[in-house]
Formats: C-alpha cells, sequence, structure tokens
C-alpha cells in the first residue's frame, strides 16, 4: 500500500489555485440531496428531523424555533464522504493500520473525517449517461478503465492529479421516471479494473450518484471492491449519493464538464465520515 503522505490531498494551495481558475461564469450548483427522512428502498435508515423549540422555551422575547437532526448517514439516502476509517479490508485500514486498534467505540483514532476537510479541488464528471445517449445506466452496469477512457475523451476533461472524479450514472434521473429500488441489490458503478487507471492519475477523491460500487459485486466474496481498493489501499475518501442531475445539465451548458468543487465536511473527532453538501462551481 502506498504511504500515508503519498495521498494527494484535495486542498494543498497549488490544488486550489488551479481549481479557482477553472471558475468563469460563476454559476454554483449544490450536490448534495434533500435530508430525506422519508423510509424507502434506497432509503432504509431515514434521517430524523423534529422541532425541540415552537416559541416557548425561552420567553418572552425574542421567540425561538428550534429543531434536531439526526443521521445515520452510511447508507444510500444522503450525501455523505466517506473517511479513511470507515472501510478496512482483511482487517487493516488504510497504511495497514489494524482497524480493531484504529477505530472502537469512540470512535476512530486514525483516519477521522476531521482531519479531511476542507476539501477544494478540481472536480470532473463522467456523464456517462450523456456519453451513450441514454437517460440512465441500468442498475448493474459496470463502467470500466475504457469506459472512463471513452468518457475523457468524449467530455474532453481527464482525470489528473489532485482531480476529483465523479460518476453521472443516471440514478435519480431513473428513480423520477421509475422509482426507488434497492441499491445494495443492484446499482450501476465502476467496475474495478477503473481502480487501477484512477489511482495512476494520482485522484484525491472519488464519488457518483451511488455509492460508485456496481452492485452486484464483480468480485465474490466482497461486497464492496471498489470501497476496498480506494478507501484502504489508495488513500482515497468518497463521496457517496450526489445531486448529479443539475450538474449534468449545467456542464452540458457550459460545453465542459471540469470545475471547482468544494466540499466541507463536519469536524466530527472520531468519525468514520460525515454528512455533506457539495458545490460545484463553473
Amino acid at each position: 500500500m502506498p504511504s500515508a503522505s503519498a495521498v494527494s490531498c484535495p486542498g494543498r494551495p497549488e490544488q486550489v489555485r488551479r481549481a479557482a481558475g477553472l471558475v468563469r461564469t460563476g454559476t454554483t450548483v449544490a450536490l448534495g440531496l434533500p435530508w430525506n427522512t422519508r423510509p424507502a428502498p434506497d432509503n432504509a435508515r431515514p434521517a430524523l428531523h423534529h422541532m425541540t423549540d415552537l416559541g416557548d422555551v425561552e420567553p418572552p422575547e425574542p421567540a425561538t424555533y428550534k429543531d434536531f437532526l439526526g443521521v445515520d448517514y452510511h447508507g444510500k439516502g444522503v450525501t455523505h464522504l466517506d473517511a479513511l476509517a470507515h472501510v478496512a479490508y482483511r482487517g487493516r485500514l488504510y497504511d495497514g493500520r489494524p482497524a480493531g486498534e484504529a477505530v472502537g467505540a469512540a470512535g476512530a483514532r486514525f483516519g477521522a473525517v476531521a482531519a479531511l476537510g476542507p476539501l477544494v479541488t478540481r472536480g470532473v464528471l463522467l456523464d456517462l449517461p450523456a456519453v451513450l445517449g441514454v437517460d440512465w445506466l441500468e442498475p448493474g452496469r459496470a463502467v470500466t478503465a475504457a469506459d472512463v477512457r471513452a468518457a475523457e475523451r468524449a467530455l474532453g476533461a481527464a482525470a489528473g492529479e489532485g482531480t476529483a472524479v465523479l460518476l453521472r450514472s443516471g440514478r435519480f434521473a431513473r428513480r423520477a421516471a421509475l422509482g426507488p429500488w434497492d441499491l445494495d441489490a443492484a446499482s450501476a458503478g465502476f467496475h474495478l479494473d477503473a481502480l487501477p487507471l484512477l489511482a495512476e492519475r494520482g485522484i484525491s477523491l472519488l464519488g457518483s450518484d451511488g455509492d460508485s460500487d456496481v452492485r452486484p459485486s464483480p468480485v465474490e466474496g466482497v461486497h464492496s471492491p471498489v470501497h476496498a481498493l480506494a478507501v484502504a489501499a489508495l488513500g482515497v475518501p468518497l463521496l457517496d449519493n450526489l445531486e448529479l442531475e443539475a450538474l449534468s445539465a449545467a456542464c452540458a451548458g457550459a460545453g465542459r464538464y471540469e470545475f471547482l468543487l468544494v466540499v466541507s465536511p463536519l469536524k466530527v473527532p472520531g468519525g468514520t465520515g460525515s454528512p455533506v453538501a457539495p458545490v460545484a462551481v463553473l
């Protein structure tokens, strides 16, 4: 495995300067999903939201209104960032750290999300449905290294050092047309053969409108091989459940598929990730 110092951190000053140079129109596109409190086949653990103050807790004036948020965010219903503490393979986290020693009931002592943000870098949208001339990729469609290269050529935007690579499968276009389904059983995503190519490019973040893994898994006995390779082997955090439909339209309208990407996770000590609301700026 590479050492921790080999990770291309999306926030180094030179990467931020280069990414800032991509801003031309100032168009901002929100990539986070709405706070999802409704159970569905793709939201088995709904987020929580309830009011704790309806103007009657701190009288007399001013009246205040307060609410509570809670979430088990590692799933399919919340836009979130996976930190390096989130995934172990054969008992090891990134850089060979024994998971049993690094993560416990109090959280992570290595690879926690508080060490990651804010993440500011160049983003590239691999809009596979746009390249293929379809509305969405069907669940189970694997995106290979050859697909990545073809998309880069067609869209005129290639992954490079420090780049955040975002895959649009059209999940939410399909959901709007056909309804929700269980993404743990079937989802479009990267085939593991795409990861060596992305690793060679030196990417710093990987994300999609699913969780980046194709399912059913192409690897027997490994439910999420892209998670294992990206997080545990390469030290590349993942962005899951991005809302990429508006970004697809914005990129098509601008005629370019690269942009400034800003991701600011919560500073949760010991957290294995965080809900996020990323923003792309064109």
